[in-house]
């Protein structure tokens, strides 16, 4: 069976079988696969994933939302890169591009609210067009000069929504773009790798399921806590292309990121992301150079998406990354930074102009 196929049948399978996992489950996790997985090498056992810092800065924005934001790099820096994190993580989850971009460019990561130490709001001030918002707040507080911005996922939503707003500030104040495994839109008809009757039941009872669960998100929470063994074993499968090499160190590492997001906050967004539409924003993004990254088994946003967003944006650069899926910047780094260096090179080629 290949890959593709078996996270197909995982996922119908962790959809469909999620309520009954159970003790004995946990159990068998703990004991063999667990135990088996974390004896094999592992090169990124010793990679310091979320210690790297900055300097500390909190942005307070017109709602009165406390953003968290970090700044690293040389201040003297003639470009800043704006680095915006995907649906249930952190800053933290940028730690590759962190590492490798650090010592030449000034950065700016934040938390978008009510993720990682940014304060939390309420479902009504949760919604992609506040995130852009958020975004602009922290372009005026934090990068006094041109910039990049890069995008994962929820991200990447979130720079399309800045575009919506605030058109005025690309080709001016922001350099260029990075798009990194995210969707323009139509997230609520994604087939999820399930057969198409099953993805239409799925995507019928999901919403109700979660806005049920949101309103006992601290029960939830405990569960989550306590089963994070199951939770390794099903992030391993079926987050990464290639569940069987990746390195344990960073599932972990993603895995507490996902676990210490509330799922009152999950639920949150849950229904702004199954709305989203910025499909017509896009062209504004035309105007600056532009660079689409996608792992080409990704299931959450899948190539159809990326694709989708470089066709209205004939300018742009594509890349599908092998052997990978939705949290590509964190499974293939090399390829991810590959990519933003070379788009950091045209914003350079262009401001030189």
């Amino acid at each position: 069976m290949t890959s593709t196929r078996r996270r197909k049948v995982g996922i119908a399978g962790a959809i469909v079988g999620a309520a009954s996992a159970g003790v004995a489950a946990g159990a068998f996790a703990k004991r063999y696969a667990i135990g088996r997985i974390r004896l094999r090498p592992d090169p990124e056992a010793s990679e310091p994933l979320g210690e790297l810092r900055g300097r500390q800065a909190t942005v307070v924005t017109s709602d009165g939302a406390a953003l968290h934001a970090e700044v690293d790099g040389p201040e003297d820096s003639p470009l800043t890169v704006v680095l915006c994190h995907g649906y249930t993580l952190n800053l933290d989850s940028w730690h590759y591009q962190r590492r490798d971009l650090r010592d030449y460019h000034r950065l700016v990561l934040w938390d978008q609210r009510s993720h990682g130490r940014s304060s939390r709001t309420g479902a009504d001030n949760s919604t992609i067009d506040r995130l852009g918002e958020d975004l602009f707040e922290v372009l005026q507080e934090l990068v006094p000069g041109p910039c990049v911005l890069v995008g994962h996922s929820m991200g990447g939503m979130t720079i399309m929504a800045l575009a919506d707003r605030h058109p005025e500030l690309f080709g001016d104040k922001v350099k260029g773009v990075a798009l990194i495994s995210t969707s323009a839109g139509k997230l609520a008809e994604v087939s999820l790798g399930l057969p198409a009757l099953l993805s239409k039941a799925v995507h019928k009872v999901t919403p109700g399921t979660v806005s049920i669960l949101g309103r006992r998100g601290s029960l939830v929470d405990k569960g989550r806590h306590a089963a994070n063994d199951v939770a390794f074993l099903v992030l391993r499968y079926l987050g990464f292309g290639d569940s069987r090499n990746v390195s344990p160190t960073v599932v972990d590492f993603v895995e507490s990121m996902i676990r210490s997001t509330p799922f009152e906050v999950i639920a949150n967004f849950y229904p702004a992301l199954m709305s989203h539409d910025k499909l017509s924003a896009l062209d504004v993004l035309d105007d600056v150079p532009t660079s689409i990254v996608v792992g080409d088994d990704d299931w959450l946003t899948p190539v159809e998406h990326s694709k989708a967003i470089a066709a209205a944006l004939p300018r742009a650069r594509l890349t599908e990354v092998p052997d990978s899926s939705h949290l590509v910047q964190l499974e293939r780094p090399g390829a991810v930074n590959d990519a933003l260096r070379d788009l950091l090179k045209r914003v350079a080629v262009d401001i030189q102009e």
